[in-house]
């Protein structure tokens, strides 16, 4: 079994504290929709596309200017299997201050390419770390999933793909 976690690196030139003020605001890069708190250590919050993925984060680490830390409590995803290969993994944010500004590693522990979804996980998180949420971070605005939108046609291409390779 591998446990090589789905892991991304950007840089940006802006502070490691503009950096983690971008990452506790969820709703600003990734959902639109999330409900629950996103920025203290102990929050919870839900993201979900309706009909393709739900997940309950709990904030487990919050070191400002360093580091965020998200546990996933319960998930399901439709389009696998096993309906909760999530559950019990954890979302990693860490900043390190650049002579330009930050790096960002995005860490997923647990999203390792044994699992049935990591194609289309590892795509998703791709997508909404190196461009939405690096847009949060530069521009103050990201481009989050809006709910009322449905998913996006990257969303759709993503879950082809994944349906295409099972056939």
């Amino acid at each position: 079994m591998s446990r090589q976690d789905f892991s991304t690196s950007i840089g940006v030139d802006r502070s490691p504290q503009e950096v983690f003020e971008a990452i506790g605001d969820v709703r600003g890069w990734w959902s639109a929709g999330v409900r629950g708190g996103t920025r203290e250590l102990g929050d919870v919050f839900v993201f979900e596309v309706d009909g393709v993925h739900r997940s309950t984060m709990r904030l487990t680490e919050v070191v400002p200017g360093e580091r965020v830390v998200w546990h996933v409590d319960d998930a399901w995803l439709s389009f696998v299997a096993d309906t909760q290969e999530w559950v019990g993994t954890d979302v990693r944010f860490e900043i390190t201050p650049t002579a330009e500004g930050s790096e960002l590693r995005f860490t997923h522990a647990g999203l390792t390419p044994d699992v049935e979804c990591y194609d289309v996980c590892a795509g998703a998180w791709g997508m909404y770390v190196a461009e939405s949420l690096r847009r949060r971070i530069e521009t103050g605005a990201g481009t989050p999933h809006v709910p009322e939108d449905g998913i996006t046609e990257y969303e759709q291409d993503l879950l082809a793909g994944h349906v295409a390779s099972e056939v």
